[in-house]
């Protein structure tokens, strides 16, 4: 059988196969016995004939992923920093509460205990992971687990702390509404 095809059956046995994220990783499972050059051609040509698609380096959804905007943006943070402490916090967690006016569009905002980075995903959005040196037990009371995110969220009253901590932009914070979660 050909790799490609290997490749293709395997992810078709998964379990809602639609609404995951592949990293490289997970698909060299599938060929074990492919050299790390063989194995990207193989991807790389999976890739142009359409069965796979690449959302950033290294991670891939199936063409009829079901994932859309920061539902896929957290689910790719989720797979590419899976070794690391991510939350949701920042403008991500105050936009959605309504604390500050302006809506992060396609783009969504981590702490983590990695490196501070910037992922693009291209036209599927961009990722922004903001070191922090916190630590889960310190936070756990304020976190909470966002199933569709794959991801902890922070509450708004760490949000808020987060970025003052950050020295990120406050002047979009509406005090009013922020005051009345704190």
């Amino acid at each position: 059988m050909q790799a490609n095809m290997t490749i293709q059956n395997g992810l078709s046995k998964i379990p809602e196969r639609n609404g995951k994220v592949f990293a490289l990783t997970d698909l060299k499972a599938l060929l074990p016995e492919h050299a790390a050059g063989a194995f990207k051609s193989v991807v790389t040509r999976l890739e142009r004939r359409g069965g796979l698609t690449r959302i950033c380096r290294g991670i891939y959804v199936l063409p009829d992923c079901i994932l859309r905007g920061s539902e896929l943006l957290g689910h790719v943070a989720a797979r590419l920093r899976a070794g690391q402490f991510n939350y949701l916090s920042i403008e991500t967690v105050l936009s959605d509460a309504g604390v500050i006016s302006q809506i992060p569009v396609n783009r969504i905002m981590l702490m983590s205990s990695g490196r501070s980075n910037v992922i693009s995903c291209g036209a599927y959005g961009t990722i922004e992971f903001v070191h922090t040196h916190k630590k889960a037990e310190e936070l756990a009371t304020e976190l909470s687990y966002d199933a569709r995110s794959q991801l902890w969220r922070a509450s708004i009253q760490l949000a808020l702390r987060d970025m003052k901590d950050t020295r990120r932009d406050t002047g979009l914070v509406n005090e009013e509404i922020a005051n009345e979660f704190i």
